[in-house]
C-alpha cells in the first residue's frame, strides 16, 4: 500500500524575526539537505547541500511581472508545511517496472508586505538524489491574470565546474555539445555558426540549455533541469563566467514579454540531481516523480515498438519528399511527370513492408507521401500541408491493406513547417485519417519558424501546442513522435501515448552535415535523455559513402557502436533507420536490432561518465532476458560487465556483437564480431570497444 506522512513544522517568532535573523527552514532525505531562509531585506533563498557539500550556494527566489506588482521585492513569511511521502507507481512504458516515489515537501508561503499583498507559495521536494521546487499562485483577490516579466531563480555554484553545454537558441537543441569550464562559456560564434533558424533576438551569448550536465572539481556530479513544462516557456540560464551564478531566461513570445497566467496556477518544477557516482544521475527518476500521473485511464491502446522507414534514403539524396521538382516535366494536359526519385512511392513503400515483415519489425514510417513538399520551407507562410491528401504514387488504401496482410502497422508523418496554426486547424481531420487507414502512431516536425509569425518552438504558446498535439492524439488512440520540439521534462508520465521526441542533435546530422562527434552519445544520457526519450535513429550499418555528393562524409561510429545505441539511448519508439540493402549485408548483426526490446522490466547503469563512456544493462519486459549496450568516445577502452544482477543459479546465454581487433570509426567501422558463450551472476566480462566504438550483447535464460 502506497505511504504518505504528513507532519507540520511551526515556525516561532513573527516573520519580521524571521526575515532580520534569516533563522532558516530546512527539508532533508538522506544525503540531501535543503536550506530555505529569508535575507534581511526580505528576499527569499534556498540552498542545496549533498552530504554536506555545497551544491547550490544561497541563491534568489523570485518573479517579475509586468504590472510591477510581482514577486521580486520584500517579502514575509506567512507559514509553512513539511509532509513526507513514499509510494510508488507503475508506468506505461519506460525502463522499469515500478517507479518509488520518496520526499520530503517543504511548503513555504510568503507575501508582499504592502499592498497589494499578493501572496506566493514556493514547494520544495528534497529526495535522496536532488531537488525540485517551483512557484504557486493561490487564489486570491488581488491576483487573477497576470503577465510574467522575467524569472529570477538562480543556482549560485560553488565552483567552476566542468560543463557539457548547448547554446540558448529558442528554436532549436539540434547543437554538438561543447565541453567547458562555465567560466569559459560563449555560444556567439556557435549561434552564427549554426544552421539553425535564426531568432527574433540573438541569443544571450552567455545562455545554456537545459538539461545542463555539470562536474565539479571534488567529484560531484549535478544535473539542472525542469519537470512538467506546461503553460509556461523553456527555461535557460545565464551564465555569469565570473561568479559562476546561473540566472533563469524564459523563451519570450512575439511581443517579448514571457509567460501569461492566472491564479490559481503554478510554474513548472526546476530541478536539481546530484550525486557522487555517474551512474546515479542516470538512474533517477526525480523529474518523472515531479510529473502528474496519467491524464487519461484507457492506456491499453499504447503499443511501443520499433519500425523502419522511407526517410534516411531521403538525408542522403538517394531519394526526394517532393513528388516535383526542377528535374520534372510537365504535360501539355498540364500533368507532372516525376523524374523517378520520390521516395515515398507505392512500390518502394511495400519492399519496406516486406522487410519489416520478414525480420518481425512493427512498423513502417513514410515521409514525403502527402502534396506539399515542393513549397515547404523556408518561408515563413500560413502552411502548405493538409495533412490527408496523397501523391498520385501513394496509393493509401492500397499500402494500408498491403501492410495489414504482413502484419505491419503504418506509421504517419505531419510535417508542419512550422506552421502549427495550420496544423491545429487541420488536427482533428489529420487523426480521422490516421484511425481510417489504420495507423497508431504519427511523427510530427517543426522544421522552420513558426507561424504564429514571432513566435518559438521553446516559447509558452508552442509548449501548450505540443500538449494539445498529444491530447488530441490521445482522443483517437494515436501515438506522438514529436521532432524539433521544446525539449522534454517527463510529460510522458501524463501523456503516455507521447513516447518519443527528436528535440536534440540526431544520427540524421551524419546524413546532411560534419555529423556528430564520437563523444556525443555518451554525453546526450547526461543531457537531452534527462527530460525523456530520444528518437535518435540509431542503426546505421552502412557507415561510409553513403551520401550522394559527399564521398567523405561518414558516421563517426563503428557499427558495434551503432547496435549498443538500442540500449544506452532509450526510446520506445526506435527506429532501424538504414536502408534494408544495408541491412541485408549485414543479417547476422541486423539480429541484433530484431531482437532487442523497447520497454523494460528493469535497468542497471554499470558505467558511465560524461563525454566518455556509458555501459548499461536492461531487462526485457516481461521476461528474464537481459540486454546490454556499451559504448565509447574517441578513445579506445575496455568496458567491464559485471553481471551480477543476473539471478543466481540460473545460466545465460549470452551472444556479444562486438568492435573487430582493428575496428575504428574512422578507418574501419564495420568490422566487427559475433559471439557467444555461457554466463551466470559471477560472471565478468571485458569488452574491448574500439575509438568511436561499442559492443551489445544478448542474455537469455538456457532451458
Amino acid at each position: 500500500m502506497p505511504k504518505t506522512y504528513l507532519f507540520l513544522l511551526l515556525l516561532a517568532g513573527s516573520c519580521p524575526a524571521f526575515a532580520q535573523s534569516g533563522a532558516p527552514l530546512t527539508a532533508s532525505l538522506d544525503n540531501v539537505r535543503l536550506t530555505v531562509a529569508l535575507t534581511a531585506s526580505g528576499q527569499p533563498t534556498y540552498a542545496v547541500a549533498y552530504r554536506q557539500k555545497p551544491v547550490v550556494n544561497p541563491s534568489r527566489l523570485g518573479l517579475q511581472f509586468v504590472d510591477g506588482h510581482g514577486f521580486d521585492g520584500p517579502l514575509v513569511l506567512t507559514g509553512s508545511e513539511v509532509k513526507n511521502v513514499d509510494d510508488a507507481w507503475q508506468p506505461v512504458w519506460g525502463e522499469v517496472k515500478s517507479i518509488r516515489n520518496r520526499y520530503q515537501q517543504l511548503t513555504v508561503h510568503l507575501r508582499q508586505p504592502a499592498a497589494p499583498g499578493r501572496r506566493l507559495d514556493v514547494v520544495f521536494r528534497v529526495f535522496a538524489d536532488g531537488v525540485g521546487f517551483r512557484y504557486e499562485f493561490p487564489k486570491q483577490p488581488g491576483l487573477q491574470y497576470f503577465t510574467v516579466a522575467d524569472e529570477l531563480t538562480e543556482f549560485a555554484l560553488p565552483g567552476d565546474h566542468k560543463a557539457f553545454w548547448i547554446p540558448g537558441d529558442y528554436d532549436t537543441n539540434e547543437y554538438p555539445y561543447t565541453v567547458s569550464r562555465l567560466s569559459e562559456v560563449d555560444n556567439a560564434p556557435l549561434v552564427k555558426a549554426s544552421t539553425a533558424i535564426a531568432v527574433r533576438d540573438a541569443p544571450d551569448p552567455q545562455a545554456v540549455q537545459t538539461p545542463l550536465m555539470l562536474k565539479s572539481a571534488d567529484g560531484l556530479y549535478v544535473n539542472i533541469h525542469e519537470a512538467a513544462q506546461v503553460d509556461y516557456p523553456a527555461m535557460q540560464l545565464h551564465v555569469d563566467r565570473a561568479s559562476h551564478r546561473l540566472t533563469a531566461r524564459l523563451v519570450p513570445d512575439a511581443v517579448g514579454t514571457k509567460a501569461y497566467l492566472r491564479a490559481p496556477g503554478r510554474t513548472p518544477w526546476r530541478t536539481l540531481i546530484v550525486s557522487d557516482r555517474a551512474p546515479d544521475i542516470l538512474a533517477s527518476k526525480l523529474i518523472l516523480n515531479l510529473n502528474e500521473p496519467a491524464a487519461f485511464a484507457t492506456t491499453d491502446w499504447i503499443k511501443p515498438m520499433k519500425f523502419v522507414g522511407v526517410w534516411w534514403e531521403m538525408q542522403v539524396g538517394k531519394s526526394t519528399w517532393s513528388y516535383a521538382n526542377s528535374a520534372d516535366t510537365l504535360t501539355a494536359a498540364g500533368q507532372l511527370v516525376p523524374h523517378g526519385r520520390h521516395g515515398a512511392n507505392t512500390a518502394n513503400v511495400k519492399r519496406y513492408i516486406d522487410f519489416a515483415a520478414k525480420h518481425g519489425i512493427a512498423g513502417v514510417l513514410v515521409e514525403g507521401w502527402n502534396v506539399g513538399w515542393e513549397d515547404w520551407f523556408g518561408n515563413w507562410k500560413e502552411g502548405v500541408f493538409d495533412f490527408v491528401t496523397p501523391y498520385p504514387d501513394f496509393n493509401v488504401q492500397e499500402i494500408s491493406q498491403y501492410a495489414a496482410g504482413k502484419g505491419v502497422k503504418m506509421i504517419m508523418h505531419n510535417e508542419t513547417s512550422g506552421a502549427a496554426t495550420n496544423y491545429e486547424q487541420h488536427l482533428d481531420t489529420a487523426f480521422r485519417f490516421m484511425n481510417r487507414y489504420g495507423y497508431p502512431a504519427v511523427k510530427t516536425g517543426y522544421v522552420g519558424r513558426i507561424v504564429p509569425r514571432g513566435e518559438h518552438h521553446d516559447g509558452q504558446w508552442m509548449s501548450n501546442h505540443y500538449v494539445r498535439v498529444a491530447e488530441t492524439a490521445a482522443r483517437h488512440h494515436v501515438m506522438v513522435d514529436m521532432h524539433e520540439p521544446v525539449r522534454p521534462t517527463g510529460l510522458g508520465r501524463t501523456y503516455p501515448n507521447w513516447l518519443a521526441s527528436e528535440a536534440g542533435r540526431g544520427n540524421e546530422y551524419n546524413a546532411f552535415s560534419d555529423g556528430n562527434a564520437p563523444a556525443h552519445e555518451t554525453i546526450l544520457p547526461f543531457t537531452r535523455l534527462m527530460g525523456g526519450p530520444m528518437d535518435y535513429t540509431p542503426g546505421i550499418f552502412k557507415l561510409r559513402n553513403y551520401a550522394a555528393g559527399a564521398p567523405q562524409r561518414q558516421v563517426h561510429t563503428t557499427l558495434a557502436k551503432q547496435l549498443a545505441l538500442y540500449v544506452t539511448l532509450y526510446s520506445p519508439l526506435q527506429m532501424a533507420a538504414d536502408l534494408p540493402e544495408n541491412y541485408e549485408q549485414h543479417l547476422d548483426a541486423f539480429r541484433f536490432i530484431q531482437d532487442v526490446p523497447v520497454d523494460w522490466d528493469d535497468t542497471r547503469i554499470l558505467e558511465a561518465e560524461p563525454g566518455e563512456y556509458v555501459t548499461i544493462a536492461r531487462q526485457q519486459k516481461g521476461s528474464a532476458s537481459w540486454f546490454v549496450g556499451a559504448i565509447t568516445n574517441e578513445n579506445r577502452r575496455t568496458a567491464t560487465l559485471r553481471l551480477s544482477f543476473l539471478p543466481k543459479g540460473r545460466r545465460y546465454r549470452a551472444t556479444l556483437y562486438t568492435d573487430a581487433p582493428n575496428a575504428d570509426w574512422r578507418t574501419n567501422p564495420e568490422a566487427y564480431r559475433i559471439s557467444t558463450q555461457t554466463v551466470q551472476a559471477g560472471t565478468t566480462l571485458r569488452l574491448a570497444l574500439a575509438p568511436g566504438g561499442g559492443a551489445a550483447l544478448s542474455l537469455v535464460p538456457m532451458n
